[in-house]
């Protein structure tokens, strides 16, 4: 079969009008999906789970009971067989089932004694809804949604313009509650969110162009549903394929337009752990070769006009890897054992930096810029640096700085693995 990667871009099956209808209408709030908060965990990673990746497929068993895990596997963002050519071909299909079956199959690989497909799609919409659904996922410990795309998530588990959980997904809002894991991959790491999910959209159009609820066609358009999708995780916002696809400004410029204060921005092949998820001691922790970026912005402002002048000042851009624990309560990161503190170097170089967000319209792009830049500056004692975007009408300047607050951290001396509290800002040329 074709692996599932969560592509980039993805085309919603079935009509946009519909769908942006959806994303547009008032929530019926009494009855609505309420965030669950206790004794459950989330990993959620930010797309690009690699098979062979052990470590994340270890930990969800783990949390999910080891040896004797069962895992619920929800493949609905995935377009459904009826959609996909290759649907009768195992060794090139890539529809909810044959992914269903995909990660089922890696599960009882990595050791989990069951995984199973629960069948809730764009093909079977109305399983959501039924008994026999239900009580399949009552027998599991563990859950895992899949990528595609997450707008296909709210389609299929929640209840249209009312937003109001399904059997379904209230069965799994349940079992998180008392004590189970749920764990997703791009779409469904997104789908965890609260209020003002991203929908799709790129870092350039998004700081000239701003943030507009709904779904569009247009890839590039920076969208995003104010109810939300599952609200398993509320202290933030939410991105994923973050350096892989150069979405810090994406992530920072819906954050601005709608008044939150945080993004956890996840990188690929890499989890977010999350204890307690909305309740009073949540807590978390990175796992992985890469990262998650907590993007702060209690103390930044904005300034502008509508043709393009957007600017932003007071950003704080922290950057955890494997191993760091941040507590989101008290907006404190603890570095993993074995860190110390990077002593800056004088020899230490920061490349000239063009194309700050890895734009798909250069074809000399880099994935990872925005990271790269920030941990050539942490490396070094410069205090500021400057990078811009590849596209101009107005090109956009990141600029880097180290203010009261910043440290970094490292384990081999030399590279800035862990990054807190960086400060920075975005201004139109």
């Amino acid at each position: 079969m074709r692996v599932p990667t969560g592509a980039r871009r993805t085309a919603l099956a079935g009509s946009t009008a519909l769908l942006l209808a959806l994303s547009l209408a008032p929530a019926a709030h009494a009855g609505a999906a309420t965030p669950a908060g206790g004794r459950g965990s989330l990993v959620l990673i930010g797309g690009g789970l690699k098979a062979e990746n052990t470590q994340v497929y270890g930990e969800i068993i783990k949390r999910a009971g080891g040896s004797k895990a069962r895992i619920g596997v929800l493949t609905a963002a995935s377009i459904p067989a009826s959609a996909d050519p290759d649907a009768g071909d195992p060794e090139n299909c890539s529809n909810s089932a044959c992914n269903g079956a995909y990660y089922a199959g890696l599960f009882k690989q990595h050791g989990a004694a069951d995984a199973q497909w629960i069948p809730v799609d764009l093909d079977h919409i109305g399983n959501a809804d039924s008994d026999e659904a239900v009580r399949q996922v009552n027998s599991m410990t563990g859950f895992f949604f899949g990528g595609g795309d997450q707008y296909r998530y709210v389609t299929t588990l929640l209840h249209g313009s009312a937003h109001t959980d399904s059997k379904v997904l209230a069965a799994i809002r349940a079992k998180l509650a008392t004590g189970a894991v749920v764990s997703g991959s791009s779409a469904g790491a997104q789908i965890a969110a609260g209020a003002d999910m991203v929908t799709g959209g790129d870092s350039y159009e998004a700081l000239r162009d701003g943030s507009s609820p709904g779904y569009f066609d247009d890839p590039t358009r920076l969208g995003y549903l104010p109810e939300g999708g599952f609200a398993f995780l509320r202290s933030g916002l939410i991105d994923t394929h973050t350096g892989a696809n150069g979405r810090e400004g994406r992530a920072l410029r819906l954050a601005a337009d709608t008044g939150h204060d945080r993004v956890y921005a996840l990188e690929e092949n890499t989890a977010l752990i999350v204890d307690d998820p909305g309740g009073p001691r949540e807590r978390m922790r990175v796992l992985g070769p890469q990262g998650v970026a907590v993007l702060d912005l209690r103390q930044s402002r904005t300034s502008g006009n509508p043709q393009g002048g957007w600017a932003l000042t007071g950003a704080r851009y922290t950057y955890l890897s494997d191993g760091d624990r941040y507590d989101p309560n008290r907006w404190q990161t603890l570095p993993a054992g074995g860190k110390r503190p990077l002593i800056p170097s004088a020899a230490a170089t920061i490349p000239a930096n063009p194309d700050v967000f890895d734009s798909p319209a250069d074809p000399a792009g880099a994935p990872y810029s925005f990271l790269n830049t920030a941990r050539a500056l942490a490396a070094g004692t410069r205090r500021t640096t400057t990078a811009g975007t590849f596209e101009s009408g107005p090109r956009f300047t990141v600029t880097f700085s180290k203010q009261p607050g910043f440290t970094a951290w490292t384990s081999d001396g030399a590279t800035a693995q862990t990054v807190i509290g960086l400060r920075i800002a975005v201004a139109p040329e």
